[in-house]
């Protein structure tokens, strides 16, 4: 979906600076000051800020400059997934049978298949079930199939660090219940787990199966027996964005890949990531996506990126919506919940955070007035003082 009048406009906003050693007006002077803080190398800093009402620029700060972004990362995701597939776009986990049902006994194999819900849980394994029951089906005779084949069975990205393995997201699959977590543990085979899950969820269901569980690919002659469907899109990506999820985001990614190029991988979905803000007009010099969460050491964004990225969301009247009400309010809720809690950024400022060990960021929108972006870089950074000088930035603006 090509919007290149907004692109356009953004483009050229961006690319007019504010020129180094003109007269500074009062308001950048402050915003300027509260960047600087200890700990925290301006050489190593980015950000702008804009009118959202005129697109002028207010204030930058090296903003061409390629940076890691955390998990501002995620929000070129979410504007790339809802332009790519819109609000109301949910994903599907079908349960499929392969072999002949005679009277109530399935002669076969049942075989649930995944379709990248990191969102399916307890409660749609016992829909499906239901379902399975209501099809008329109270034997199955040889097991069930896990099929996590609609992505790659690449666990991780390249780029993570091995310790965010399980740390900072569970095993990446298009067959993940609850997590990946079974009881207390988090199991490093998502399929294999969902799939004895759910024939768990069958016998509770008064449906007796006989056979093992495994891993396989469904026929192409399947019968469908079942199907659950994922919140909407919308509604996903609220999730993800206003608690940070990982996990979320990656799948979101390779949602993408699989939708789009019918690759479920990475590296598929980020390449329609930046097809997307390619085609709205965002700077792409600088610019590297190699995952959705903002976890790998690989991803470069820009400050003019990331607000460019806002921007074209702000002027989407089939994104706004969703992209604005996913990002977390200052004071209220979401990784926002603690900061930024007096007036006048209480309530007003919707942004998403990003911490790293190297990076911290806060990028997002003040009121109906402001977009802004903050990025900052350090081996190692203070995220003290990082965030310190982002809640002064934004306070600024605030205040305005």
């Amino acid at each position: 979906m090509k919007r290149p009048v907004v692109g356009l406009l953004v483009l050229v906003v961006l690319a007019t600076p504010v020129v180094a050693g003109a007269q500074q007006t009062p308001l950048q002077t402050r915003l300027a000051k509260a960047l600087r803080v200890p700990h925290v190398a301006p050489a190593r800093s980015a950000a702008v800020a804009l009118d959202l009402a005129t697109g002028t620029v207010l204030f930058t700060q090296n903003p061409g400059l390629s940076l890691a972004p955390a998990s501002n990362e995620k929000l070129p995701l979410t504007y790339a997934a809802l332009t790519t597939l819109g609000p109301t776009y949910r994903i599907e986990t079908d349960v499929l049978g392969e072999g002949e049902q005679d009277g109530t006994t399935f002669s076969g194999t049942l075989v649930l298949r995944g379709g990248g819900d990191p969102m399916l849980s307890t409660a749609g394994l016992r829909s499906l079930a239901a379902q399975v029951r209501a099809y008329g089906i109270r034997r199955v005779t040889a097991g069930i199939v896990a099929d996590e084949s609609y992505f790659d069975s690449r666990r991780m990205v390249a780029g993570w660090k091995p310790s965010f393995f399980i740390d900072e997201s569970p095993p990446l699959s298009a067959l993940v219940v609850n997590r990946a977590r079974v009881g207390r543990t988090v199991t490093r085979s998502p399929a294999l787990a969902a799939a004895t899950a759910f024939r768990t969820a069958l016998r509770s269901a008064g449906v007796v199966v006989d056979g093992t569980v495994k891993m396989g690919r469904v026929d192409e002659f399947a019968r469908p027996i079942a199907q659950v469907e994922s919140p909407t899109l919308a509604a996903i990506i609220r999730f993800m964005d206003r608690e940070s999820d990982n996990f979320t985001a990656e799948l979101l990614l390779k949602q993408l890949g699989a939708v789009s190029l019918d690759r479920g991988t990475s590296a598929a979905g980020a390449s329609v990531v930046m097809q997307a803000l390619a085609e709205a007009g965002v700077p792409m010099a600088g610019v590297r996506i190699v995952d959705g969460s903002g976890l790998s050491r690989l991803d470069r964004l820009t400050a003019n990126a990331l607000a460019a990225t806002l921007k074209a969301a702000w002027a989407d009247p089939t994104v706004k919506s969703a992209f604005v009400a996913a990002l977390p309010v200052a004071g209220v809720n979401g990784t926002m919940e603690d900061r930024l809690r007096k007036p006048p950024a209480r309530g007003r400022v919707l942004a998403k955070t990003g911490t790293t060990s190297d990076a911290s960021a806060l990028s997002g929108y003040v009121s109906t007035r402001f977009v802004f972006t903050v990025l900052q870089n350090g081996h190692p950074l203070s995220y003290w003082w990082a965030r310190r000088a982002q809640d002064r930035f934004v306070r600024v603006l605030a205040a305005q």
